[in-house]
Parts: structure tokens; C-alpha cells; sequence
């Protein structure tokens, strides 16, 4: 099992999972490629499960893989493929905070946007 940053953090990409993730496995796309959201991915081949990341995130962007929505059901594949389709020179760790966090009325217009229903 891995966890899977779905596509609520598309254009978000809060950093407080990158902070505590222990594996450092979690990564910015610094590369254009319109195939992929701006966001966070995970590397599948180096999460080890912990689940450390999915409290952290405030955008409520994180599952686990068994687990994410069907809505975000093509999320899986996507955050795999990136790391296949690109080298590990065109990603970075980002601990840094790129975005101030969101007050809950932004994740709300987020999870709407993309048709997710807690």
C-alpha cells in the first residue's frame, strides 16, 4: 500500500506533509508538463505507509490508495506515472511553505470544484 495526493491539492500544494514525511518521498514537479496538476506527488516505490502525510494536509488531498474516492480514481495512476515519465532531477522536496494554509471555506470551494462530497 502507498498514499495518493489526489488532485485537491492541484494548485494548492501546501507543504506541511512534505515536513513529516519520514522518507522524504513526496515531491514538487519543477519541469512543465501539461499532463500533470500542479501539485505534490508521492513516490510510490519510496512511501512506506505511514500515513504521516494525510493528517498534515489541510486540503484534505491524501489517501490512501485503497481508499481514494472514485471520483479521484485516475489520481492513483497519474501520481505513479509521473515518476515513471520523468527523472528525479525534474523534482524537488519542498519543505518550504509555498502557499499560506486554507481557511475551511476555501477547502470546501476546492472539494466542490473538483466534485468531491465528504
Amino acid at each position: 500500500m502507498t498514499w495518493v495526493i489526489t488532485r485537491l491539492c492541484s494548485d494548492c500544494k501546501d507543504t506541511a506533509c512534505v515536513e513529516v514525511c519520514p522518507v522524504d518521498c513526496i515531491y514538487e514537479l519543477t519541469v512543465d508538463d501539461t499532463s500533470y496538476r500542479n501539485q505534490l506527488f508521492i513516490d510510490p516505490d519510496e512511501c512506506i505507509d505511514c500515513g504521516a502525510c494525510e493528517p498534515e494536509c489541510p486540503w484534505g488531498a491524501i489517501f490512501e490508495d485503497a481508499a481514494v474516492p472514485e471520483v479521484f480514481g485516475q489520481d492513483t495512476e497519474i501520481n505513479a506515472s509521473v515518476f515513471q515519465e520523468h527523472s528525479r532531477e525534474e523534482f524537488r522536496i519542498t519543505p518550504e511553505q509555498l502557499l499560506d494554509d486554507p481557511i475551511p471555506e476555501q477547502v470546501i470551494e476546492n472539494e466542490k470544484k473538483w466534485g468531491y462530497e465528504r
